[in-house]
């Protein structure tokens, strides 16, 4: 009885069984552009066997600034992603059916192997495409590569490149989760059996082996000479009189002066119940970035910020009052600062 399987464990297997199946005909994995020129978006979404959606606009984009162009064949995983899923949906078809739990872990140890293989060749493959540029493209920028994130949100110029999974993807995420909950069930019910109790940590170190990524929580360091501003979508030189806006999809909208994030918070292009945090530069110190409801803000006409802003923030009131003794300034608080 040690080694048979429970039947919630062969069920849940059979589930993730059909799971997989279904990834074979859904999109997996998606980047979207969004820029001031196309309001609607690009989309670029990843299958089993090809590349979909604005396919044609993006190798258009792709080609003013040396990238090359996107063709399903240049593409050996499309050729054997679709026998790979295929594989994974018989193997936990068959690990349902033998009944044993030996399987169940083999099965397990695959499956994890496969997701980070995959996302270590998705990300190679985005790097050679952001890094590799032609020469004798028609936009040259010094230094600049249009690597698309892994996961989650980066600016690119003046395009915002966000990368998620799509609908098979989650559903592929999902038969790994069921994967990790059916060992967990087995792994408990050996431990009745022996007379021991299964302890939180040891389900916790489990569930982490299955996890190839984490949600990063926070504002991202704002690197001068590379990262852009939001708003006005100039180069960010001087980080001091920045700030940076955190949506609650963990998106990062930074900015190289106060002046531009109010003007963004302006247009409404992300609603207030989108917002998990803005953060402000301290304008002394190591200008770190602290919450706006933890900032002094000071304004004044001697205040020379990038955009011609007049106002800049600090951590603590006295570097705040040591630089207000020196010019003529009045104190803000944000909501002041905002109207």
């Amino acid at each position: 009885m040690k080694n048979k399987l429970k039947t919630i464990t062969r069920l849940l297997l059979l589930v993730a069984t059909i799971g997989l199946v279904i990834v074979l005909f859904t999109p997996i994995w998606r980047i979207e552009l969004n820029a001031p020129q196309y309001p609607e978006g690009l989309a670029l979404t990843i299958h089993a066997n090809g590349l979909k959606g604005n396919v044609d606009i993006i190798n258009g984009l792709n080609h003013y600034i040396g990238m090359k162009t996107l063709h399903n064949e240049d593409f050996f995983e499309f050729t054997i992603l679709p026998y790979l899923i295929i594989f994974f949906a018989i193997g936990f078809l068959i690990v349902a059916i033998v009944n044993k739990r030996k399987w169940l872990n083999i099965l397990l140890v695959l499956f994890i192997g496969f997701g980070v293989i995959a996302m270590v060749d998705f990300w190679r493959w985005e790097y050679n495409y952001g890094h590799h540029l032609n020469p004798d493209a028609a936009i040259i920028v010094p230094g600049m590569a249009y690597q698309p994130p892994l996961i989650g949100f980066k600016q690119l110029l003046n395009f915002g490149a966000y990368s998620i999974p799509d609908i098979g993807g989650w559903i592929f995420i999902g038969a790994g989760l069921l994967l990790v909950l059916c060992v967990i069930i087995e792994w408990k019910k050996l431990r009745s059996l022996n007379n021991q109790s299964v302890t939180g940590k040891g389900i916790a170190v489990l569930t982490v082996c299955f996890l190839l990524s984490s949600c990063q929580t926070g504002p991202e360091p704002i690197k001068t000479g590379s990262d852009n501003c939001s708003f006005c979508k100039m180069t960010i030189a001087d980080a001091k009189y920045g700030a940076e806006l955190i949506t609650k999809k963990g998106k990062a909208y930074k900015f190289d002066d106060l002046h531009c994030i109010k003007s963004f918070l302006k247009t409404d292009n992300i609603k207030e119940t989108g917002i998990q945090d803005i953060y402000l530069v301290d304008f002394a110190g190591s200008h770190s970035l602290i919450k706006k409801t933890e900032s002094f803000l000071l304004q004044s006409d001697d205040i020379h910020a990038p955009m011609n802003g007049k106002v800049i923030s600090f951590q603590n009131k006295d570097s705040m009052q040591a630089i207000a003794s020196k010019i003529k300034a009045i104190e803000l608080t944000w909501d002041q600062f905002v109207k």
